[in-house]
């Protein structure tokens, strides 16, 4: 088979809600995502082997041996479908890496779809999405796209319904921050209140109705003045710039900035497209564009 190429979106968490720490180190979440009209392309070609390359925006940081998500979710379709796992995986990047988006997330979303047409191993869409919770809590939305509320680790999807189009300026940063350091963070920002960090000292999260509502309704000012994240705080702590940027975004006109899942890219939403265009003005080359929601992965060729 010729190569074949899947789209896949970034994410912007409206909500993150973020329980105790669990005995296993994970946290239950209450996730409310939309994809967004950012894309990374995954083509899978042809090959002898399993070979990754990238290129595009941070590539610099992407890596390219099997410990790529993208590598991940080929290596895991090929031992469930006894396979070889020879496929040239290139991912051209548009997703800002490291940036609390998901972009690694999207890739292994990708490479799944686009190693299952080149290999013609048939998965359905169950077995994907099982692969995908495997490889991550964000990877089974990047299939999806679309709005999902995520529970459990953020991986158990179930639809929402979304009224209207939303529009984003999102904010980049040039130093990334690790995930799992934003989550160890949060609980130390949590046993210093003196609250706990566990999941017994912490309420079970819950999607708000509020922003529910107002995802249905398609009202960005009833959104903005929803949305939440539970890690912000620990993304500050780790990165206090970022302060500054969500200070300056709504000094410009947003209705409203939240840092983007665990961050650095912060968020801005924005009442339209002419005010997500004077907003990427004020912010210059850092600054994107895009809109939500948007479909998860689609094969494009």
């Amino acid at each position: 088979m010729t190569a074949v190429t899947v789209r896949v979106p970034a994410k912007v968490n409206v909500q993150l809600a973020v329980g105790g720490r669990r005995e296993d180190g994970f946290h239950d979440l209450a996730n409310v995502f939309l994809a967004v009209g950012l894309f990374d392309e995954v083509t899978a070609a042809p090959a002898r082997g399993l070979r990754i390359t990238a290129e595009g925006r941070g590539v610099d940081a992407v890596p390219l041996d099997e410990s790529n998500l993208a590598a991940k979710a080929a290596l895991a379709l090929a031992r469930r479908h006894g396979v070889a796992p020879d496929a040239h995986l290139h991912i051209a990047k548009d997703i800002p890496v490291a940036g609390g988006m998901a972009g690694g997330s999207a890739d292994a979303a990708g490479a799944l779809v686009a190693c299952d047409a080149l290999w013609g191993t048939g998965a359905s869409r169950e077995e994907m999405l099982e692969i995908c919770a495997e490889l991550g809590s964000d990877v089974p939305f990047s299939l999806v796209g679309g709005a999902a509320l995520g529970v459990g680790r953020g991986d158990v999807l179930t639809p929402l319904e979304v009224g209207g189009e939303f529009h984003w300026v999102f904010v980049a940063s040039d130093e990334g921050l690790s995930t799992p350091a934003v989550y160890r963070e949060c609980d130390r920002l949590r046993r210093a209140a003196g609250g706990g960090d566990s999941a017994a000292d912490v309420p079970a999260p819950a999607a708000a109705p509020a922003l529910l509502a107002a995802l249905r309704a398609g009202d960005p000012e009833e959104l903005a003045g929803a949305l939440a994240n539970d890690l912000q705080a620990a993304a500050l702590s780790l990165r206090p710039d970022l302060a500054e940027t969500l200070g300056a975004g709504v000094a410009a006109g947003a209705l409203a900035g939240i840092v983007s899942g665990s961050g650095p890219t912060v968020a801005f939403l924005v009442s339209d497209e002419d005010a997500a265009d004077k907003l990427v003005l004020t912010f210059g080359p850092a600054a994107r564009a895009a809109s939500s929601p948007a479909p998860g992965a689609t094969r494009l060729r």
